[in-house]
């Protein structure tokens, strides 16, 4: 069974350092930066708060980012960059829908993970904060799915229209499921999300064309 990626750049760590680890220090300090933006804002977190709970000096944040702002916009792509891996890894064998059920559900356990990726990503991403990198890691993301949804439409599963529209749609109601997941509201395995995953699905499908009555 293909497992989810672990969340690059900002895995769960100690708190507290026990020898010098400079690539352990920075991801601490975007782990804690990630759970605090996403649970009270990124203005009201500041470095201080960042630094405690990472477990470093205020200062040492500063070694490894330039700014509060780098340092969100840095803990964004890092995270975005975890969904593109999922939508890349689907198999590419078998119907759209099935990748795109198959998206769904990694998407979900991540979710079910690490509830704080979802939040950042998809849920509240921090859209007046994001520099031009972080713009263009997410329209990769979108360009993605658009190529899952795109190789539908060549296959007459998915319904004639803009890609960008249809992957829109679906990706809104997917986004649906991940909220509620990452808000314990819902398990990522229970039948709720699955049937949301199947209406994304119904609202960019193909219809037959009536049977003449």
């Amino acid at each position: 069974m293909n497992r989810p990626p672990a969340s690059a750049g900002i895995s769960k760590a100690p708190t507290k350092p026990r020898r010098r680890d400079p690539r352990g220090t920075r991801e601490r300090v975007a782990r804690a930066a990630l759970e605090l933006f996403t649970t009270q804002g990124y203005h009201p977190s500041t470095t201080p708060q960042i630094a405690d709970r990472a477990g470093v000096a205020e200062g040492t944040i500063y070694r490894h980012f330039q700014s509060k702002e780098q340092l969100l916009n840095e803990v964004y792509r890092s995270a975005v960059r975890l969904f593109i891996d999922v939508v890349r890894e689907a198999p590419v064998k078998g119907s759209c829908r099935d990748r795109t059920t198959v998206i769904a559900t990694r998407w979900r356990e991540v979710a079910s993970r690490d509830a704080a990726l979802v939040k950042l990503v998809f849920v509240s991403p921090p859209q007046g904060l994001l520099d031009a990198k972080s713009r263009e890691t997410y329209q990769e993301l979108r360009t993605e799915l658009e190529r899952v949804l795109a190789s539908g439409k060549a296959s007459g599963e998915v319904r004639a229209g803009p890609v960008e529209l249809w992957t829109d749609v679906w990706l809104q109601l997917v986004t649906l499921t991940l909220a509620r997941v990452a808000d314990n509201e819902w398990a990522p395995d229970h039948s709720a999300p699955r049937l949301v995953d199947e209406s994304a699905w119904d609202a960019v499908a193909a219809r037959a064309n009536p049977s003449p009555q």
